[in-house]
C-alpha cells in the first residue's frame, strides 16, 4: 500500500455553521447539592475510589475531573470491564493526570442511581468541576488506553498547537489518520469538541501564515492526511463532501471502508453514518481476492467508495466470513458459503436490506442496491427462524418470525409473550415460572402462554430491545399491546391475567433487571450484550 501521505482539503463553508464557540463551562454547583461526610475518608481498591451516597459529594469536592462507573456485582460485562478499569487508573496515575475514576454499587446505592437516571451496568459518567447535575455521559472505548485516552481528551487539549513545518510533519507522521484545522479568523471550539470523541485520529491546529503557505492554503480549512492512495477523494472532498466534516470526524475512520474485526468494531458502529454496506467475501478463495480488486478495494480494505454516492451517506465494511466474524454472519441470518454478498442496515433503526434478482456484484450492481435503499424503493427483510412442527404442542408455545402474527394478533386469543436470549441470565432465571404459568392456563382455550427467541426472529410490528421482555396480547380487533412490568413469579403472572391484563393495585411495578443489545457491537458479538 501506497504510505505517502495524500493531503485532502476539507474546505468548510465558515458561516453560521461554522466555527463558534460553544458557551463557558458547568458552573460549579451550591454547596447545598454537595454531600458532606466529616471525616470520612474515600476508600479506594486498586487506585479506583470507592463511593457511596455519603462520600460522593466528597469526592466530587476534591476530583475537579472524575469518571464514575454504576456497577453491579452479577453483571458479566462490569467483571469484564473490571480489569480494564484498573489499567485505566493506573495509566492516568502514570501521566499525572488530573483525572480520578470511582465506582459504585449500583443496586447497593439506589439513591445515587435514580438520581443520574442508571437503567443498565455498567453505565460510566464523567463529573466536571464538581458538577453534580449535569455529569457526561461516558461514550468511549472499554478497554484501558481507549478510557485514558478519551479522559486525556477532555482534561487537557484535544490536538495539539503546531507552530512550525517541522512539528505539522511530526504529528502527521503520528497516525493513519491526521486532521489539522488552519485558523485565522474562526473560533476553534467546535473543531476540538469533534476531536475530543474522534479517538482513533490525530488531531492538529494552527493559525501561523507559513503554514498557510505550505500547504497552499489562503482561507481558513482543515485538512485531513490519510496514509493510503485515493486519488478520487480530492475531488470529492472539494465540493459538497466538504459541509459534512462533522460526520465524516465522528465516523472515526475518514470516508472509506473498513475491514469487520474485533478491534474496528466499535470504530466502526459508532460512527455518525449510520448506512453500513457489508460486503461478506471470503478472503481465502482467489475469485473474492478477485472481486475485491475489481471493486477497488486495498489490502485490509481502507479505500471501497464507490464513486457514484457521496462517503457521508455509507459506511463500506468488508466482513471477510474465514474470520472470527460468525457473529456478524448469524446476526444478518447468512452462511459462510453464501459469500459473495452484500447486506445493508441501518444501525439506528436497525432495519436490514438484501440485493433483489440475485446477479454477480458489480460496482453497477452496488450503485443499485444502494440507491434503492437510500431512496425507500426497497422494502427491509427481518430474520425468521422455521416454524417448528411441534410449535403448539408444549404448554408454552414456540413463536417465530413467520408465524408472530397469526398467533399474537389472532382476536380470539389472549396471547402473553416472553421474548427472550439464549444467553440471558435474567431470562433462564424466570423459565421455570414460565413454563409453570403454561401448565397452570394450558386448558384455558382463550389464553396462549409463548415465547420467542428475539436474536433469531425479528418483527416488523416493534423492535425488542432487552431481555426478557413480556408483551401481552388481549383478544379483540384493535390489535392491543400491553407491556408486562410486574413481579417475574407464578402468583404475579396469574393475577395479571385473571384480571385482563392489569396489575392489582398493590402489585410494584418498579424497573426490572433484564439484559440489553447495545447499537456499538462488542468483540465477538452482534450487537453487543449489556448485562
Amino acid at each position: 500500500m501506497d504510505r505517502q501521505l495524500l493531503p485532502v482539503l476539507l474546505l468548510l463553508l465558515l458561516g453560521a455553521s461554522g466555527l463558534q464557540g460553544q458557551g463557558q463551562g458547568p458552573e460549579r454547583p451550591s454547596e447545598d447539592l454537595l454531600e458532606d461526610a466529616p471525616g470520612e475518608e474515600v476508600p479506594q481498591e486498586d487506585g479506583i475510589l470507592v463511593l457511596n451516597h455519603r462520600t460522593l459529594g466528597l469526592a466530587l469536592r476534591e476530583h475537579p475531573a472524575l469518571l464514575v462507573e454504576f456497577y453491579a456485582p452479577w453483571c458479566g460485562h462490569c467483571k469484564a470491564l473490571a480489569p480494564e478499569y484498573i489499567k485505566a487508573a493506573a495509566l492516568l496515575a502514570a501521566e499525572s493526570a488530573t483525572v480520578m475514576l470511582a465506582k459504585v454499587d449500583g443496586p447497593a446505592e439506589p439513591e445515587l442511581t435514580e438520581e443520574f437516571g442508571v437503567t443498565e451496568y455498567p453505565t460510566l459518567k464523567f463529573f466536571r468541576d464538581g458538577n453534580r447535575t449535569h455529569p457526561e455521559e461516558y461514550t468511549g472505548p472499554r478497554e484501558a488506553k481507549g478510557i485514558a485516552e478519551w479522559l486525556k481528551r477532555r482534561v487537557g487539549s484535544s490536538a495539539t498547537r503546531l507552530e512550525d513545518e517541522e512539528g505539522a510533519r511530526a504529528l502527521m507522521d503520528a497516525g493513519d489518520v491526521v486532521v489539522i484545522g488552519f485558523f485565522q479568523d474562526k473560533d476553534v471550539a467546535t473543531f476540538l469538541a469533534l476531536a475530543r470523541d474522534a479517538l482513533d485520529v490525530t488531531f492538529g491546529f494552527t493559525d501561523r501564515p507559513q503554514l498557510f503557505q505550505k500547504f497552499g492554503l489562503s482561507k481558513d480549512t482543515v485538512v485531513l492526511f490519510k496514509k493510503v492512495s485515493w486519488p478520487e477523494l480530492r475531488a470529492r472532498a472539494e465540493g459538497e463532501f466538504s459541509s459534512h466534516l462533522g460526520a465524516v470526524l465522528g465516523s472515526r475512520v475518514g470516508p472509506g471502508s473498513q475491514a469487520a474485526t474485533p478491534q474496528t468494531s466499535r470504530r466502526i458502529f459508532s460512527a455518525k453514518i449510520l448506512n453500513h454496506l457489508l460486503l461478506f467475501v471470503n478472503q481465502t478463495l482467489a475469485s473474492h481476492r478477485e472481486l475485491l480488486a475489481v471493486l477497488g478495494v486495498q489490502e485490509g480494505g481502507g479505500t471501497w467508495c464507490p464513486a457514484w454516492t457521496p462517503c457521508w451517506q455509507v459506511l463500506f465494511v468488508v466482513v471477510d466470513v474465514a474470520a472470527n466474524n460468525d457473529h456478524v454472519l448469524r446476526y444478518f441470518g447468512l452462511k459462510a458459503e453464501e459469500a459473495p454478498t452484500l447486506r445493508l442496515v441501518n444501525i439506528e433503526t436497525t432495519k436490514k436490506y438484501a440485493p433483489t434478482g440475485g446477479g454477480p456484484i458489480s460496482s453497477a450492481s452496488v450503485a443499485a442496491f444502494c440507491q434503492t435503499v437510500l431512496s425507500g424503493e426497497l422494502k427491509p427483510y427481518f430474520l425468521s427462524q422455521e416454524v417448528p412442527p411441534d410449535w403448539d404442542q408444549r404448554p408454552v408455545k414456540t413463536l417465530v418470525g413467520k408465524n408472530f402474527e397469526q398467533v399474537a394478533f389472532d382476536e380470539t386469543k389472549n396471547v402473553f409473550v416472553k421474548f427472550y436470549a439464549p444467553w440471558c441470565s435474567h431470562c433462564r432465571e424466570m423459565a421455570p415460572a414460565w413454563e409453570a404459568l403454561a401448565e397452570k392456563y394450558r386448558n384455558h382455550e382463550d389464553i396462549i402462554i409463548a415465547e420467542l427467541d428475539a436474536t433469531a426472529n425479528e418483527l416488523e410490528a416493534f423492535a425488542v430491545p432487552g431481555f426478557p421482555t413480556l408483551k401481552y396480547f388481549p383478544a379483540g380487533q384493535d390489535r392491543k399491546i400491553m407491556e408486562y412490568k410486574g413481579s417475574r413469579d407464578l402468583e404475579s403472572f396469574s393475577k395479571f391475567l385473571d384480571s385482563g391484563g392489569e396489575l392489582p393495585a398493590e402489585e410494584p411495578t418498579a424497573p426490572f433487571q433484564v439484559c440489553t443489545l447495545s447499537r456499538v457491537p462488542g468483540p465477538g458479538r452482534f450487537p453487543s450484550r449489556q448485562g
